[in-house]
């Protein structure tokens, strides 16, 4: 099992390159990216504590740190985080709920949001491992 340091890290970087599509117009990779440093970033916090997980959806791994989150604070990353879950799929597939290629689909905007809300799950998990 990779530790919670290689899970951040790997969250860390695909921040990086979110910020780099973004830069690019790459809107559907960068969307895409920021749904996994979430997931990486949370799951970086369950690994320190030697916790197993499994799947991808940052809605579910979140709610599993619900006690340690102020409510007002959780209602606001968890409404990032089912933002963040529907960008794994139709992020990437042409054949997905949206249809078209997925490029066509998504508009800077969408990105900059995500990259906001996967920096503010990542910044919790590092609060959450700092305790």
């Amino acid at each position: 099992m990779m530790s919670g340091d290689d899970w951040m890290a790997q969250a860390k970087r695909d921040l990086e390159s979110a910020a780099w599509a973004i830069r690019g117009g790459y809107y559907e990779w960068a969307c895409f990216m920021c749904q996994q440093a979430a997931e990486k970033a949370l799951k970086s916090v369950y690994a320190e504590r030697g916790a197993e997980t499994w799947g991808y959806f940052v809605c579910h791994l979140l709610r599993g740190l619900q006690d340690e989150i102020e409510p007002a604070q959780f209602r606001s990353l968890n409404h990032c985080a089912r933002i963040l879950d529907s960008y794994y799929i139709p992020t990437r597939y042409p054949d997905s709920e949206n249809g078209g290629a997925p490029y066509e689909n998504y508009q800077q905007t969408d990105a900059e949001f995500a990259l906001d809300c996967a920096q503010r799950i990542v910044r919790l998990c590092d609060d959450l491992l700092a305790q």
